[in-house]
């Protein structure tokens, strides 16, 4: 199966190894430990009424969602400067400035990329989010419409798109 831009998450080396990091220890360390606590509340007895081990399996199950989100986030990721888009397009691991409604003194500029990728240094929209989706795939100059929570379209003018350095 090949691999769209869309379907590629684009991490810096410093990201991906934090993350790497993060699914080793929650798959190793983290699980024997929750493991640990519902083995150790499920010998109190009655399980009905046991709050232990209810709060152990709960933590179990967040934990092992966040191994499989881990999992998969890292199946897709490349390391490294996302490249610039062939044609100019918006594509995920851009840093990409707009106007809102056409008015190019109400901008923003935001890095499409997943929330794993985001710093401090720049607000960080995810290319499944309705803006991100919305702005995929335009040239700059082009306008782009979104749907915001209410239902209601929004458009934007695309000012700028280029590759996110970090």
């Amino acid at each position: 199966m090949t691999q769209t831009s869309e379907d590629v998450t684009w991490l810096t080396q410093e990201a991906y190894t934090k993350l790497k990091e993060e699914l080793a220890y929650l798959s190793g360390p983290a699980r024997e430990e929750v493991t640990a606590k519902i083995a150790a509340a499920r010998e109190e007895g009655d399980l009905r009424e046991n709050g232990g081990y209810h709060a152990a399996k709960e933590e179990q199950g967040k934990q092992e969602l966040r191994i499989r989100q881990l999992t998969q986030l890292l199946e897709k990721a490349k390391v490294g400067e996302a490249p610039a888009s062939a044609d100019g397009a918006v594509a995920p691991g851009m840093v990409v400035t707009i106007a809102f409604d056409g008015d190019e003194d109400d901008t923003t500029t935001f890095l499409l990329a997943s929330r794993e990728y985001a710093s401090a240094d720049i607000e960080t929209y995810s290319p499944q989010s309705p803006l991100g989706s919305g702005v995929i795939g335009h040239k700059v100059g082009e306008d782009a419409e979104y749907e915001l929570p209410n239902g209601r379209k929004a458009s934007v003018k695309i000012l700028k798109a280029e590759p996110y350095n970090g």
